[in-house]
């Protein structure tokens, strides 16, 4: 139900929107640079922020030994420290003559440097307000509107603050400084030494700058990399189980179309079967007809626009020989040896069992042309276990990179089949695949 109070509201909302599309470029600029200023630089000024130690783990603090490097972490603390102590000694060495104007003549801008540790912010606008005090303490025809003290202690704030803050922040300072410079001259009728510390200033404020946006830069770029790292690991994890689900599409399929072909002729192998046992039949054959359909539904999903059927069955480890016969004809010298009572196996253990072992072999020639292999295949009681080992490249023929996706591959597979797989490099500078599939005395059956 629309009221009267729902469409002013709207009427009011809809001219606030028309309010602010209309205005110009510049008045929204100039707006969000004032509303950067009382961000930075007015917004929570006395907050508390303490400076975190610095991290130990570059590559010169990481060559330090335990004890150093606990307290290396609190360097960037000694540095500031240094710098206070700096101000208050030249402050005691050139200060006036009574003791407690000179404690206030070298501790005030002292202090605000060590305010930089905690309230940087603060330390900014403590360092500007102590500027006059100590002017006039000091000696007023001497330096205006700072003094020595002040103004290095001035330089330091900034420049920390800034390291600490952002860049938008040290702009900010800058400009307040310098309309502070100008107001002092103005009030005094000339300006003495603003430019030995707007100068200064500018140019520690751009180096911290600069360092920043790098570092900035870096960190971006490096998780950038992260996340496209991880897209593409996860993206080849994808191709690979898409793979796997095509090639043991056939082998699905053909139990399936055995069910179904067996289910449909079941009823005639008996003489006057019960019309419960041939509704039994038909409905077995009718379900298989089903899973049918929706196998090759699915398979279509993960079907790729390029991909073509293949005309021949999937591959067994019957077909192993013909494998290392082509490999050798590449080049490859591979040694097969086969322990165990042979056995049929379920036909997606040998298909991934196959692959597995052309992929190792593949990797071999790519990775390290020139080295012998040998390939095992042991049946054992409990499944099928494989061992794909090579030596060291030899020749003069480089290996080719890779990306790492061959071994993906075969750890999927045999992950589906709930195995074990090794991939590691040998101690003589080969490589060595190891797996381990698990096969139960049904499935053997079966």
């Amino acid at each position: 139900m629309v009221t009267t109070a729902s469409v002013a509201a709207r009427t009011v909302a809809d001219v606030t929107d028309t309010r602010e599309t209309s205005r110009s470029p510049e008045f929204r600029l100039a707006q969000g640079a004032l509303g950067g200023l009382r961000q930075d630089l007015f917004h929570d000024a006395f907050a508390y922020r303490p400076l975190n130690p610095m991290a130990v783990d570059g590559p010169v603090t990481r060559r330090l030994p335990e004890r150093i490097r606990r307290k290396a972490r609190w360097t960037p603390h000694a540095i500031v420290a240094a710098f206070a102590f700096f101000v208050f000694a030249v402050g005691l060495d050139i200060g006036p003559g009574n003791g407690v104007f000179v404690l206030v003549f070298a501790g005030m801008p002292a202090v605000a440097v060590l305010l930089t540790l905690v309230r940087p912010v603060l330390a900014f606008w403590a360092a500007l307000s102590f500027t006059p005090f100590v002017a006039f303490l000091g000696s007023y025809g001497d330096g205006w509107p700072w003094g020595p003290t002040s103004g290095i202690a001035q330089v330091v704030v900034m420049t920390v603050v800034a390291a600490r803050t952002r860049p938008r922040t040290a702009a900010w300072m800058w400009v307040i400084t310098l309309a502070y410079a100008f107001f002092a001259a103005t009030l005094r009728g000339g300006s003495d030494n603003a430019a030995s510390v707007l100068f200064p200033a500018a140019l520690a404020m751009l180096f911290v700058t600069v360092v920043q946006v790098r570092r900035e830069a870096e960190e971006t770029v490096t998780a950038q990399q992260t996340v496209t790292a991880v897209e593409r690991s996860r993206r080849t994890l994808l191709e690979e189980r898409t793979t796997i689900a095509r090639e043991l599409h056939d082998v699905v399929a053909h139990h399936m179309s055995v069910v179904a072909i067996q289910a449909e002729a079941a009823p005639y192998r008996v003489e006057n079967p019960p019309p419960e046992l041939e509704q039994a039949f038909v409905t077995i054959r009718e379900n298989a007809v089903a899973a049918l359909t929706e196998l090759r539904r699915v398979l279509g999903v993960v079907r790729a626009e390029d991909y073509e059927a293949p005309d021949a069955p999937q591959p067994t480890l019957a077909d192993l020989g013909g494998l290392i016969g082509n490999v050798r004809e590449a080049g490859l010298d591979v040694e097969q040896t086969v322990t165990g009572a042979v056995r049929e196996l379920p036909q997606g253990v040998e298909l991934s069992a196959y692959r597995i072992i052309q992929e190792a072999l593949s990797n071999v020639l790519r990775h390290a042309p020139g080295a012998g292999a040998k390939v095992e295949v042991s049946y054992v009681l409990g499944g099928l276990g494989l061992r794909i080992v090579n030596g060291p490249a030899r020749g003069l023929v480089k290996p080719s990179p890779g990306a790492g996706h061959g071994i993906t591959g075969m750890r999927e597979r045999v992950t589906m089949l709930n195995g074990e797989m090794t991939a590691e490099p040998t101690e003589d500078g080969g490589y060595e695949v190891t797996a381990f599939i698990p096969v139960t005395r049904e499935e053997t059956d079966q």
